[in-house]
């Protein structure tokens, strides 16, 4: 019976140290004290809202959670009866309360849990400094907390991005209950930097990177580009000179036959004309000088026996038999 005691003890030990490792993740993200024009609740009536949001990826029910406005609770000599009075429990019965992954929930202020489950008797104080705490379920753990300033109307005091740790009090026409907070559409991209990188520190480093990769890339390129250099002289110096020269020789040939065919016309062939005056002259020379081949005027023909004659001879002496 001791031994189921105590695993039992362990147990609730550990289930109570899982709940408030998750609970942990649940944040305080926008609040609204005075409302003349922002959001409605279920009546048509404009309250005071608180938004809760769920910043892990896991889902959460905030039921039974507690939300208060009053400091005295932080005495951590109070009872925990004491402390629950003081409170105002987030109602369960309702999914409202569970939060998935990145969900926001709107708590009204200043109301009555007969209301409904969004509706809470905690109090905001109006153009006065408000603390707003988020308890667990325990009234003992303190989830998360923060004291809004006197704010306008309308104006909300939110975290600069969801669960960012920086607060800013944002216009009536940036307030984003229900929603991430934001980056406004007018903001220009210049502004963005601003805020997001106020001490320069990060265009910096992205400066720096470019200028430094650029320089590395060439670094590179001109190594490359002088081993390639190097290896084509190289080449070039082995390469023997007579059959460059022989090229060349061929290429003034071709390139003086070309010249002929264009100045002469295609009939020479690209021949130079000064061969067939030289062969006409040596024509006319030897013409002159009597020079030719005499011929005898004798044909002699050497006789050649065949088969073909004595075949023809025995065709005919048969005949005339």
């Amino acid at each position: 019976m001791k031994r189921i005691s105590i695993t039992l003890t362990m147990l609730m030990a550990v289930i109570t140290s899982v709940l408030a490792q998750n609970a942990k993740n649940i944040k305080i993200n926008e609040v609204m004290t005075v409302n003349t024009s922002s959001i409605q609740d279920e009546f048509g009536s404009r309250l005071p809202w608180i938004e809760l949001l769920n910043t892990s990826y896991s889902t959460y029910n905030v039921r039974n959670m507690y939300i208060t406005t009053d400091t005295t609770v932080l005495d951590k000599n109070m009872s925990v009866t004491e402390r629950v009075k003081r409170m105002s429990m987030i109602p369960n019965g309702s999914h409202k309360t569970i939060l998935s992954a990145k969900e926001h929930l709107i708590l009204f202020l200043n109301s009555t849990p007969s209301k409904g489950v969004t509706h809470l008797t905690a109090r905001a104080n109006i153009g006065k400094p408000t603390w707003i705490a988020l308890y667990d379920g325990n009234a003992i753990d303190l989830i998360d907390s923060i004291t809004i300033p006197p704010i306008k109307e309308n104006t909300s005091f939110a975290r600069i991005q969801d669960g960012a740790d920086k607060w800013i009090v944002k216009n009536t026409d940036a307030v984003t209950p229900g929603i991430s907070n934001f980056i406004q559409a007018s903001e220009t991209k210049i502004e963005k930097l601003k805020r997001e990188d106020p001490n320069g520190i990060g265009i910096t480093i992205l400066c720096m990177g470019i200028v430094f990769t650029s320089l590395i890339l060439l670094y590179l390129f001109f190594l490359i580009f002088g081993w390639v250099a190097d290896r084509r002289s190289k080449l070039a110096a082995k390469q023997p000179i007579k059959p460059v020269v022989q090229t060349a020789k061929k290429l003034e040939k071709v390139r003086h036959v070309t010249t002929n065919i264009l100045q002469d016309g295609f009939e020479t062939r690209g021949r130079d004309k000064e061969i067939y005056i030289a062969v006409i002259s040596l024509a006319l020379k030897q013409y002159l000088d009597d020079v030719h081949d005499i011929e005898s005027g004798t044909i002699s023909i050497r006789p050649h026996n065949t088969e073909w004659g004595a075949h023809h001879s025995f065709n005919n002496s048969v005949n005339r038999s």
